[in-house]
């Protein structure tokens, strides 16, 4: 096995306080190397007993920013640690590189392009000042160069690089630009390609009801592509775009205030931002310089708005809301890291300085950070620093390097092994165009969740973190995560507890431009307004409104509720007699069947009497038993239809109020041939007879048979259940069949009522000892007012209400005949006998002449 020494090369901007001047760093031996040195240390991690053979791998890592702050410091220091802890847990493994140490080299570019470019060339000539096309150093043979931390530096680095060949490895966030296999053959990108993270952000959207949100982006071809993602997805779901803001790579002054004041105006609480760490440098400057209030932002970690030296302008991104790329664990990293002390590890400068810089102190005179008087006490550990949480999150860039680190370990491993065949290849210059193949299918990375190869060519399912921004009065600025989302499987989990909203929300904070609409309520677009703009319209009538805010008809079977929001079943109902107007009818029924049945007995009682003599008895108990038999058909309509009520009501109503009415014509009809038969010579003496009377009645009814038997015979009523007269219940009642026949059933009533009361009204004035015709006339009156009330009454009702209608005119026009021909005789009967004599009855004859007295004792009419 070939003893072999490989280290990495750090480009990197660990910035630190007042390093401007710096750009070379060796962690290794502490020494600080100018710029303009011709050479640069080494900075490994030797495995003991191997002797060194020198293979430099250039590991690049770059800050957001291009001044050295302390919050930039602090905050990508991680990547350096990270860096570490993969080196040397890979030389510890025996079955990764064995017999193989791996090392690393620091350089820094401090975010410019040209220094990139400058450092590029340094590393490649081996000395410094950069002679190009030249290596100057005695071992100059890296294989890899890891970096950077944007797409920027990485486009920079990779023009100079891809000359010779280099393997790139970038660690920052995935840029479809470097995919450009023409311009950047050599360059393998660690970072998510976030083809889903349109759909974490739809996820978001839909599971806190934000419909009107607002989106800024990066003025890019990356911010364009995201937004035309999007927005196809925000169509699909009903969700609105408030306003579109692009931001400039450089924008600044009066643009400020301009995006500042549009997403202010917007009536959008919800504020999407998304781009590159680029194109977003100066947004957070804008946010800080005009605060939004009473808006929540929703970003990424590529938008690194904590960048400012005074954190107390932070507290204006408390509550900030950030995706991230699901975060590897990395075993053991947390103890590595709680492990270190500048006391113990006084090599590391970094480490030094990075506790110097958090603790405003310096562990002695020749410290790096200038301006400080105070001694830092001895036995400080890494517990004792006031970012408590900087060891517990793996950030994503971080996750990224360690991924970079194993992804050329891995590649070497494969590379070695396929070399120990072929012993004589194996040189002291490593090949890159060898090591480029091992590099595109590597094996997987060790602990890595995401099996993607360096390029991009196969990706798993991707997965991200939702983290939560807060900052805390004590100058603590920390990332929560509190929930996760995996789009492609449509897994989306929140812990709402956890969450601190901006300061403006006392909860979660709503976006919609309309709000929803109410129960009973439906949604209503207008063709200019988008599809979150509506208005709230009423559902009609037997329709609902559910969690769509669309109407929906309910089943035939049910009912909306009063509120419109759901389905009641219907009951089923009926005009019984345990409902209060069911037994009104009833009890009303036979009321008067009893007294119709009172009145016959009177009449029969004193059959005798003048009165009942002159009122021609015989037609009096027929009119009377048949009223009486009327007064019970309502019984018939009341209760529980069946076949056979549905079959008898109609006819046998229609059959016995015949009856009725024909001997109320037979009455009216006798009282005119009475008094026409009086005149010398006439001849209608002969029909004064009851056989005349009761043949009219007979004819009459059996008329009637006749069209009830061809209404049975052809379309009878039958029992049907409605379901549309009254919302709220089936109602079971008997549909008439025929409804032809059924009007020429009633029809022939009301003409025989017509032909009664003509009659009657033309012997209105005849001299009638009692009145008779008066009486006939008015009850034929009341009949056909409640019969002429009756029909468009009972077109307009439904349900059990046209069965009340009909009832209701069966014993009111029954009651009026009742009421007007036999409560006066009644009345004469039992309250004044005195006029219930014969001898009345000649003095009113003889009032009337001779002949009337003759015929009025002896003739019944």
């Amino acid at each position: 096995m070939f003893n072999l020494k490989y280290s990495f090369l750090l480009l990197a901007t660990l910035l630190l306080i007042n390093f401007n001047s710096f750009s070379h760093y060796c962690c290794h031996c502490g020494n600080l190397v100018h710029r303009s040195c011709n050479s640069l240390e080494c900075c490994s991690i030797p495995r003991s007993n191997i002797p060194p053979f020198q293979f430099n791998i250039w590991f690049i890592l770059f800050a957001g920013h291009k001044e050295p702050k302390h919050l930039v410091f602090l905050k990508h220091y991680q990547h350096f640690l990270v860096l570490q802890f993969a080196v040397d847990e890979i030389n510890k493994n025996p079955h990764l590189l064995p017999n193989i140490t791996l090392g690393y080299h620091l350089l820094n570019n401090f975010h410019h392009d040209r220094l990139a470019v400058e450092s590029s060339l340094i590393w490649l000539s081996g000395r410094g000042p950069a002679i190009p096309n030249y290596s100057c150093d005695r071992q100059p043979n890296s294989v890899a160069v890891i970096g950077g931390m944007s797409s920027t530096l990485s486009m920079s680095m990779a023009t100079i690089l891809k000359l010779y060949k280099v393997p790139q490895i970038t660690y920052g966030l995935f840029d479809l630009l470097l995919t450009d296999k023409v311009q950047y053959p050599y360059v393998y990108q660690m970072g998510s390609r976030e083809s889903t993270l349109h759909l974490a952000f739809i996820q978001l959207m839909l599971h806190f009801g934000w419909t009107w949100v607002g989106l800024v982006l990066s003025d890019n071809m990356r911010g364009e592509n995201f937004f035309s993602h999007l927005k196809e997805e925000m169509d699909k779901n009903g969700l609105c775009v408030a306003f579109k803001e692009s931001v400039p790579p450089n924008f600044k002054g009066d643009e400020y205030y301009r995006l500042s004041s549009r997403i202010t105006a917007s009536s959008s609480n919800v504020i999407f931002v998304y781009g590159d760490t680029d194109s977003l440098q100066e947004l957070a400057i804008a946010f800080i310089a005009y605060v939004l209030h009473g808006k929540t932002l929703v970003a990424t970690t590529a938008w690194d708005f904590s960048f400012d030296s005074n954190l107390e302008l932070l507290t204006h991104f408390h509550g900030t809301l950030l995706f991230s790329s699901s975060q590897m664990e990395i075993p053991g990293f947390t103890d590595f890291v709680r492990s270190l002390n500048p006391s113990v590890n006084s090599e590391d400068i970094f480490l030094r300085t990075f506790f110097e810089s958090l603790l405003k102190c310096r562990f002695s005179e020749k410290s790096h950070v200038q301006m400080l008087d105070t001694m830092c006490p001895e036995g400080v550990s890494w517990a004792d620093l006031p970012f408590i949480n900087f060891d517990k999150i793996i950030m994503e860039l971080s996750s990224n390097v360690y991924n970079a680190v194993y992804l050329v370990a891995h590649a070497l491993h494969e590379m070695l092994q396929y070399e120990s065949f072929f012993p004589h290849r194996l040189t002291n210059s490593c090949s890159y165009l060898q090591l480029h193949h091992f590099l595109k299918c590597p094996s997987p990375i060790n602990r890595g969740s995401d099996e993607s190869c360096g390029d991009g060519t196969r990706m798993a399912a991707e997965t991200y973190d939702i983290l939560n921004y807060k900052y805390f009065p004590v100058r603590i600025e920390i990332l929560v995560k509190v929930g996760e989302v995996i789009p492609h499987n449509q897994v989306f989990g929140i812990n709402e507890e956890d969450i601190d909203w901006p300061k403006d929300f006392s909860q979660t904070p709503t976006s919609m431009c309309s709000l929803s609409c109410g129960p009973g309520f439906k949604k209503t677009v207008h063709e200019s307004q988008p599809i979150c703009c509506f208005e709230c319209t009423p559902c009609p009538e037997g329709q609902i409104s559910n969690q769509t805010e669309q109407c929906l008809q309910c089943p035939e079977d049910q009912y909306p509720s009063r509120e419109r929001h759901r389905c009641l079943p219907k009951t089923v109902t009926f005009l019984a007699y345990e409902e209060p107007l069911g037994m009104t009818l009833a009890c009303a029924a036979l009321c008067f069947s009893l007294l119709t049945a009172l009145v016959l007995g009177l009449f029969v009682k004193h059959k005798d009497t003048p009165i009942v003599k002159a009122n021609n008895r015989s037609l009096s108990y027929t009119l009377l038993g048949s009223l009486s038999l009327c007064f019970l058909c309502p019984l018939l309509f009341i209760g529980r239809p069946n076949t056979a009520t549905c079959l008898l009501r109609q006819t046998i109503f229609a059959v016995v109020f015949t009856v009725a009415i024909a001997s109320v014509l037979a009455k009216t009809i006798t009282v005119v041939l009475a008094f026409k038969a009086t005149k010398p010579g006439s001849k209608l003496g002969r029909w004064l007879g009851s056989t005349t009377s009761y043949s009219l009645i007979f004819t009459c009814t059996l008329i009637q048979t006749c069209l009830c038997g061809i209404w049975l015979g052809t379309y009878p009523p039958f029992l049907e259940t409605d379901i549309y007269s009254e919302p709220a219940f089936i109602v079971i009642q008997c549909n008439e069949g025929s409804i032809l026949t059924f009007y020429c059933v009633l029809g022939y009533m009301a003409l025989l009522a017509f032909g009664s009361f003509t009659v009657a009204f033309l012997a209105r004035n005849l001299p009638d000892t009692f009145n008779e015709a008066k009486f006939l006339t008015f009850s034929m009156l009341v009949f056909c007012s409640v019969w002429i009330t009756f029909l468009p009454t009972y077109q307009s009702t439904k349900g059990k209400a046209m069965v009340a209608v009909e009832v209701f005119s069966i014993l009111a026009s029954s009651a009026g005949i009742l009421t007007c021909i036999f409560v006066p005789k009644c009345y004469v009967i039992l309250l004044r006998s005195d006029r219930n004599t014969l001898e009345i009855v000649k003095i009113k004859a003889n009032l009337c002449g001779a002949r009337s007295s003759q015929i009025l004792p002896h003739q019944s009419f």
